[in-house]
């Protein structure tokens, strides 16, 4: 049966997982199959936004332990360690693709976000939860820590004691809960529905400053302690958009009153 649906409809591509009997649990099979949806989209330049979903009543309730019994007796360094997707193994490939994507990923959260779950929403740009969301950083009941690149992402959008709370207890917190910490950008009563209405409204933009303005926000993360050097590359990205023609076919637009072509 297939873990993963990928469908793209006016610059919009829609990623659904698919196995609601299951809360959308990740089994070797899914962790591969949302890898080679978020791949399939690399290279795409007709999609602009991406909209990640589950369905059912959960987003993704975190790893399915029992199908992955067949590791119980292998070396874990031999599956953990090797480097086979860039800089990650395949488990943080899972939640890390949707960063390396060169467009806006949207993730809709309902329900159960737990463990892996919780950390593929990380890997999105914007989450919308709604307000029955229950998410958690799972790892620790069963005697494990966050794997899958949650420790490059917290970081990055919530305080240090904050990430160890979680972490450490493992205890579920809603929505609420994680708007106030920074973990989630909105909650909606319909999350997928303005997920789709805010990736129309990227979409609607210039594709070339939406994709610049995406790897700039990644660079100035990842420099934060070297101003300079986001202030050179912010310039720099600048002048590679700045007279051709999307953005000239935005100042058509915007001195006629209509909505930009792009097509």
């Amino acid at each position: 049966m297939a873990r993963v649906s990928v469908e793209i409809e006016k610059h919009i591509a829609h990623v659904t997982l698919t196995r609601a009997e299951k809360m959308n649990a990740l089994d070797p099979e899914m962790l591969e199959a949302i890898i080679d949806a978020g791949e399939s989209l690399m290279n795409n330049d007709d999609v602009r936004a991406v909209v990640i979903s589950g369905q059912g009543q959960s987003f993704c309730a975190g790893l399915d332990v029992m199908s992955f019994g067949a590791m119980a007796g292998k070396n874990p360094t031999d599956f953990l360690m090797p480097r086979s997707h860039g800089n990650a193994n395949l488990f943080q490939q899972v939640v890390l693709v949707w960063r390396k994507l060169p467009v806006p990923v949207i993730c809709a959260l309902q329900g159960a976000a737990y463990g892996g779950g919780f950390q593929i929403a990380l890997g999105s740009d914007i989450r919308i939860a709604a307000p029955n969301t229950k998410m958690a950083v799972m790892e620790m009941k069963w005697g494990i820590i966050p794997d899958m690149g949650g420790m490059a992402l917290l970081p990055h959008l919530i305080r240090g004691d904050v990430i160890r709370q979680v972490t450490y207890t493992a205890e579920p917190f809603d929505a609420n809960q994680a708007l106030s910490w920074g973990l989630v950008t909105s909650i909606s009563e319909n999350p997928l529905q303005d997920a789709i209405i805010l990736a129309k409204k990227i979409a609607a933009k210039s594709p070339s400053a939406v994709r610049a303005a995406k790897a700039l926000i990644g660079f100035a993360e990842e420099n934060t302690a070297q101003p300079d050097k986001v202030l050179l590359e912010e310039s720099r990205v600048q002048s590679t958009l700045m007279g051709k023609p999307h953005q000239m076919e935005v100042i058509k637009a915007n001195l006629q009153k209509r909505e930009p072509n792009f097509d």
